[in-house]
């Protein structure tokens, strides 16, 4: 599962409150995606102290495996021309990014391309992260600017919207996994420091 039995590189020892707050907003788009019977994955794009976008994982719903809900949030953003008022290489400059759940490789590299100025995520993506936990994408590219990625905000519940989705039956999946046996886990490993 995301998320699960690793430790987080990256962790801030002290929260400041108003990534608390950003990233409550990002977890209020996590369960309106398990509502939705989608992996619960939420986000909000930030500027200028103001949410610009927000959005949840939408793969299921459009059976398009692209659709994140970063990548629905970036589409957000580059189709209001309030937002990006003109064609610019790095849409995203100024922007920061609070997401449940580390950022997978695909849209680690997107924020990447855009100009994410910088990201604050949940936990970790042990399977797919692009912020370190399986391939530092943000910070390793020939031409585009690196980006800091700070795991470790909201994690426990993080975990737990995750776990909340993984017990259940996924009618959505092409061969659905009977788990009618699964129990939900509530205890988290603490974080390993490095």
């Amino acid at each position: 599962m995301e998320g699960e039995d690793s430790h987080d590189k990256q962790t801030q020892t002290t929260v400041a409150p108003i990534h608390l707050k950003w990233m409550r907003e990002a977890m209020s788009m996590a369960e309106e995606a398990l509502t939705h019977s989608e992996v619960p994955v939420g986000c909000v794009f930030v500027r200028n102290h103001s949410i610009i976008a927000r959005a949840r994982n939408r793969t299921n719903e459009l059976r398009n495996a692209s659709r994140h809900a970063e990548l629905e949030a970036i589409d957000l953003i580059i189709a209001d021309k309030q937002l990006t008022p003109e064609s610019t290489q790095y849409p995203l400059a100024g922007t920061v990014l609070y997401v449940t759940v580390e950022p997978c490789i695909m849209c680690a590299s997107a924020l990447r391309q855009l100009g994410i100025k910088e990201v604050f995520y949940g936990c970790q993506n042990d399977k797919f992260g692009g912020c370190g936990s399986v391939l530092g994408v943000n910070t390793r590219h020939p031409v585009h600017p690196s980006y800091q990625a700070t795991g470790g905000y909201l994690r426990e519940e993080a975990i737990m919207i995750l776990r909340r989705f993984y017990v259940t039956e996924n009618t959505n999946a092409p061969v659905p996994k009977q788990k009618s046996a699964r129990v939900l886990k509530t205890e988290i490993p603490p974080e390993i420091q490095t």
